[in-house]
């Protein structure tokens, strides 16, 4: 029977002037992962706090990935019993 399950990112985004921090966390009902990302703007371009928002959100995006990537590859290698690597 299939199962459908429902898991919920929420970003938050913390600006200065010239700095923006996203935080990105990751809920699964039973566990939670939190990443996070920055970006900073040169001061001789234009403030357009949108860019600032999308870089940050994407690192932390990535910072996720990465760390669902390593926990995937560590429950794998308990079942499996040998080290694996897994690829984007």
């Amino acid at each position: 029977m299939a199962e459908t399950k429902t898991w919920t990112a929420e970003v938050v985004l913390e600006e200065t002037a010239d700095h923006t921090d996203a935080t990105v966390t990751l809920r699964t009902g039973d566990a939670e992962c939190t990443a996070r990302g920055a970006a900073r703007r040169n001061p001789h371009d234009p403030n357009v706090p949108r860019i600032g928002e999308e870089l940050a959100t994407a690192r932390a995006l990535t910072e996720l990935s990465s760390k669902l990537l390593e926990e995937s590859a560590k429950i794998l290698e308990n079942h499996v019993g040998h080290p694996v690597k897994l690829t984007r």
